[in-house]
């Protein structure tokens, strides 16, 4: 039997010389690969990548990030920047792997209704700190979840109908820019980079600390309920037509599942494949059931109901793992039809437990002036796969819209679909400006473009 070994990274000169720079001026830890610590260090959030970088600089703060950054460029190692290590495309084999999970503070400004956020801060964190003033953040599906990546990457969370999307609240950044600055990016100050990094991703620099605005939603009412899935197709076909009435405060999801068969799952539906309708309503328990009632009509009769009225910060809503995500204007019979078979162990080969299909809409299709470039705003559903269906993924792509959220996006080589054609071309000048040699290019990359006239570097 012959076993795989990944060979440890070779200290090169450059890494040498890298690792003495920074160990003169780097408050932090600087990981070697064979020294206590490297393992660890090294590894992403999930196991997608197996990567084995040069060395690992964990930043204790601000000027340790500069320090990393600056060395990267003097000794030509390729640079990549990992905080919770969720959204970890490509390794960063063989460079520097700055890791600024450390810098984690959370302030809020229950007043000025503020959060104030450190790289490696987790919506967890925010999430409890703002639910004593009854605020809340625009978070995602898990606590888990780190609030920079998320929130640079656009950051579509079960609030976003009502209040946009998560690049939307943003109100500043400081950051490391490529050439080793620590610049305050607003409306006021580098406007163009402030513009960029509302959607644009991790392409313009590190940031060290991020500025947004808290929302006035103590509690809402949310939940799953389960019916049976022979009612799939009836459903789906009403959810296109309900969802153009739904309330704003109103964020639904429609799946095609198979529940766990395990002793957590309530007995009506546990080992069952169901139909299970996601729901978040920012507001009463009255509003909501008034608002849903047709659709739970269209779905009926209930299996299971554990909708109730919680603290924000206590919803567990979930997600289903985005292997597979296609952008659509409408539902059209033959897509229900082709997402009904998908979804049926009998009638389809590929391994599908979960088909979502989820309505956006809302606030996020209408940002207000000077919003950053998230891309396909007008997106009305979106159809989640949780395992690589090809069968499943030619059904469906002529009806699809051909664009992406760059938050669910994992093929790097399909960023430019994340954005409208205008943005994409835009954020190209602004990394010519920001970063024209590519410094930060692991992961989804923005190539950069000459400058245009009128994006300026100085603030």
């Amino acid at each position: 039997m012959t076993t795989s070994v990944t060979a440890t990274p070779a200290a090169t000169p450059a890494v040498t010389r890298a690792a003495r720079r920074l160990g003169g001026r780097f408050a932090g830890t600087v990981h070697l690969p064979g020294e206590p610590g490297y393992e660890v260090a090294r590894r992403p959030l999930f196991p997608v990548t197996d990567p084995w970088p040069a060395l690992v600089a964990e930043a204790a703060g601000p000027q340790d990030v500069r320090a990393a950054v600056l060395t990267a460029r003097e000794q030509g190692l390729p640079l990549a920047v990992q905080a919770t290590g969720h959204g970890t495309h490509v390794p960063c084999d063989g460079g520097l792997l700055l890791k600024t999970t450390g810098m984690a503070g959370v302030l809020i400004d229950p007043e000025r209704r503020i959060a104030r956020v450190g790289p490696g801060a987790q919506w967890g964190r925010v999430l409890a700190a703002a639910a004593p003033f009854g605020l809340a953040p625009l978070s995602g599906s898990s606590p888990d979840v780190g609030v920079t990546g998320y929130t640079l990457g656009g950051g579509l969370g079960w609030l976003a109908r009502r209040y946009g999307f998560a690049a939307d609240s943003v109100l500043r950044a400081e950051v490391v820019t490529a050439d080793g600055r620590l610049v305050t990016a607003g409306p006021d100050s580098h406007p163009d980079l402030f513009w960029a990094l509302r959607g644009g991703g991790g392409n313009f620099g590190v940031v060290t600390s991020l500025e947004f605005r808290l929302h006035p939603v103590a509690r809402v009412h949310a939940g799953t309920a389960c019916f049976p899935v022979e009612r799939a197709a009836e459903t789906l076909a009403f959810y296109r037509e309900w969802i153009a009435g739904a309330p704003g405060e109103l964020s639904t999801a429609v799946l095609l599942t198979r529940m766990p068969d395990s002793p957590q799952t309530p007995e009506p539906v546990r080992g069952r494949r169901v139909l299970a309708i996601k729901a978040m309503y920012a507001g009463g328990a009255e509003q909501a059931r008034r608002a849903l009632a047709p659709l739970w009509q269209a779905a009926g009769p209930v299996l299971l109901d554990d909708f109730r009225t919680v603290p924000y910060a206590e919803a567990s809503m979930g997600g289903t793992a985005p292997r597979q995500v296609n952008l659509f204007g409408e539902l059209p019979d033959p897509v229900i039809d082709a997402l009904v078979r998908a979804a049926d162990p009998e009638s389809s080969p590929e391994r599908v437990t979960t088909v979502e299909v989820r309505h956006w809409g809302g606030a996020m299709a209408h940002p207000g002036p000077g919003a950053g470039p998230v891309g396909h705003r007008d997106t009305s559903l979106s159809v989640i796969v949780d395992a690589e269906a090809p069968g499943l993924a030619a059904e469906l792509r002529p009806y699809a819209t051909g664009g992406a959220f760059l938050n669910f996006l994992h093929d790097t080589a399909r960023t430019a679909t994340a954005y409208t054609a205008a943005d994409h071309r835009r954020l190209t000048e602004v990394k010519g400006v920001y970063d024209a040699d590519n410094t930060f290019n692991l992961g989804h990359v923005i190539p950069p473009a000459p400058p245009a006239a009128g994006v300026h570097a100085a603030g």
